[in-house]
């Protein structure tokens, strides 16, 4: 910064003082910048309303790469800015909501659905997903889609299904061939987790692998999509996508 008020000042007497006369002159304009931008855009963004881009494909269907998602951070609670430290409660987060979370892993921002609340058992066989004992209903469709695996450009075709977890219905995929961790469980949501997973059942680290999220570490819900590119495909807008809900 220095370095670039000494190149905006000519050499000569008196240049510290036309330097700090500059600086004063690009405060003056600049400052009620400074100030929105941390005292307004800052705590919005942590405690209110966010918005972010998905570069992975572990929700797809229902969110894809180069998505621009808006999450409702007081969708649960409000918090404290720029903490995880709440102030008020007004609801918890339900079955089938989509949500931002922190990774238990290693605090990456995570979006997936709530698939097991505290109490729950979850159990899967063969890519099946019980829940209380009950095998989830999901409806195999005659439709399938595109997927773009993990590194370089090779595309696998997923089978699209619709998963009923009761208070919500929506697709998810599957792909044939792939090692991904179809079995596991039983296992029950202790209180104050929950259990996670990505649409995209064959491509998604969730909760399958770190196992369950604390209530502290889920953000706030996603409720739609605001732009959409395609970054596989030198970022062509996906007008269909814009300013959609999800799921």
């Amino acid at each position: 910064m220095v370095k670039w008020l000494r190149n905006l000042v000519p050499a000569g007497p008196g240049r510290i003082g036309k330097m700090r006369k500059l600086g004063r002159r690009i405060w003056r304009e600049w400052r009620a910048a400074v100030f929105f931008i941390l005292f307004v855009v800052v705590p919005v963004k942590s405690s209110l309303a966010d918005w972010n881009w998905v570069s992975t494909g572990s929700m797809n269907p229902t969110i894809l790469e180069g998505d621009l998602i808006y999450v409702d951070k007081i969708a649960y609670d409000l918090r404290v800015p720029l903490t995880l430290h709440r102030v008020a409660s007004w609801s918890q987060p339900q079955r089938g909501d989509v949500v931002v979370c922190l990774s238990p892993e290693d605090g990456t921002r995570l979006v997936k659905r709530v698939i097991g609340e505290p109490g729950d058992t979850i159990q899967m066989r063969q890519g099946v997903l019980s829940l209380n004992g009950r095998p989830v209903a999901c409806a195999q469709t005659e439709r399938s889609c595109r997927i773009h695996l993990p590194g370089g450009a090779t595309e696998a075709a997923g089978s699209l299904l619709w998963e009923d977890l009761g208070p919500t219905a929506h697709p998810i995929v599957r792909i044939a061939g792939l090692l991904a961790r179809r079995d596991f469980g039983p296992v029950t949501v202790p209180a104050g987790q929950y259990f996670l997973l990505g649409d995209n059942r064959d491509l998604s680290r969730d909760s399958r692998y770190f196992g369950f999220v604390p209530r502290a570490a889920i953000l706030g819900r996603a409720r739609a999509v605001i732009l959409s590119f395609d970054i596989n495909d030198k970022c062509q807008p996906r007008l269909g996508r814009f300013f959609t809900r999800l799921q």
